[in-house]
């Protein structure tokens, strides 16, 4: 929740000014703004907003001065060339990174049955494609946002569950056949028509991508019964895996960045199962008082359910893979790009 008394909007989230932004719009502009976000975006600011009990008046105004001074920098240029934005897109992010968000700004931009699932709840999905050729499974879990498609995946069998990663793993790109295939499952759902395009969703960073989301137990099983199949494809995913203690792989600035948009409880509870060169790489990058009031936080905190902590893990690693995504930090270790 945003503290009240902050008046420094750098001390606010990008979360949170966004939030502070829309409740200042009011609601007719807000919802026009809104209709034009995915489905994640929609949740998240959601949530922001509706933890804004109170904000203060130089809030509202280091917000909205802070807008016109972003806006005044940029055009009013509206380019709609998909060539645009490929190269745009993959100078900026390098190939690998670029390619799933081609894929997805791309191939959604022609697929309304596709685009609508992100707005459904795991579950839901899973009960629509539980009956489905695991291939179809594999395509539909490629396309989803990464815990959206391990919600999806954790509600299936074991021996499915290992199958389905595997399909996504080794996914050569999509047919135009196997879309069409996909939308005309989807069309009896949603009664929607769409452009078939060729894709290159799925591979092996796509099915790691899927199993960082996964519980802890569920991952552990995934790749056993992979690694019992193919040892090779095993080690392949275990090396595009960024796991926890792979922050410690993050420069210094890099941590500095993402701990201001992590929350204190949050951290204090992921930190309880992190080894000690973790906890001592998060603690150099703090202020020297913030660092010692998280230590006693650590040291007397009571016991909790180990779950609880993966959880609060996953939700760090979700907010770091999406601060590389929009090239704010950038990962080091399994899964992380190399400079040269």
């Amino acid at each position: 929740m945003a503290d009240p008394q902050k008046t420094d909007i750098a001390q606010l989230k990008g979360i949170e000014r966004a939030a502070i932004f829309l409740l200042a719009l009011g609601e007719k502009d807000a919802a026009e703004i809104l209709k034009h976000m995915g489905p994640k975006e929609v949740q998240d600011i959601g949530v922001a907003m509706a933890n804004m009990t109170k904000v203060t008046t130089p809030q509202m105004h280091d917000v909205m001065h802070s807008f016109v001074d972003m806006i005044q920098g940029q055009t009013n240029l509206g380019l709609d060339s998909d060539d645009y934005i490929r190269n745009v897109l993959t100078s900026a992010l390098g190939a690998d990174k670029a390619s799933g968000i081609i894929d997805r700004i791309l191939l959604g931009k022609n697929s309304k049955g596709l685009e609508q699932l992100k707005w459904m709840d795991g579950r839901a999905i899973a009960e629509l494609i539980r009956f489905e050729h695991p291939q179809i499974i594999a395509i539909v879990l490629s396309f989803l946002e990464n815990d959206q498609a391990a919600e999806v995946l954790s509600t299936f069998s074991e021996r499915q569950r290992s199958d389905i990663i595997m399909r996504v793993a080794t996914l050569d790109g999509i047919q135009p056949a196997a879309l069409q295939e996909l939308d005309e499952i989807l069309e009896k759902q949603f009664s929607g028509n769409t452009n078939v395009q060729s894709s290159s969703l799925g591979g092996v960073k796509t099915a790691a991508n899927i199993l960082n989301f996964v519980d802890g137990a569920i991952e552990a099983k995934i790749m056993e019964d992979i690694s019992d199949n193919d040892q090779d494809l095993a080690q392949e995913l275990q090396d595009n895996m960024f796991v926890f203690e792979n922050l410690i792989e993050i420069d210094d600035r890099g941590i500095q960045t993402l701990l201001r948009e992590v929350s204190t409880d949050q951290l204090l509870l992921a930190l309880r199962a992190a080894d000690e060169m973790l906890k001592e790489k998060i603690f150099n990058n703090m202020s020297k008082r913030a660092a010692e009031m998280l230590r006693d936080d650590l040291e007397a905190a009571a016991p909790v359910k180990l779950s609880e902590v993966e959880a609060a893990q996953k939700e760090i690693l979700s907010i770091a893979k999406r601060m590389a995504d929009a090239g704010e930090i950038s990962l080091g270790g399994a899964g992380g790009d190399e400079f040269v």
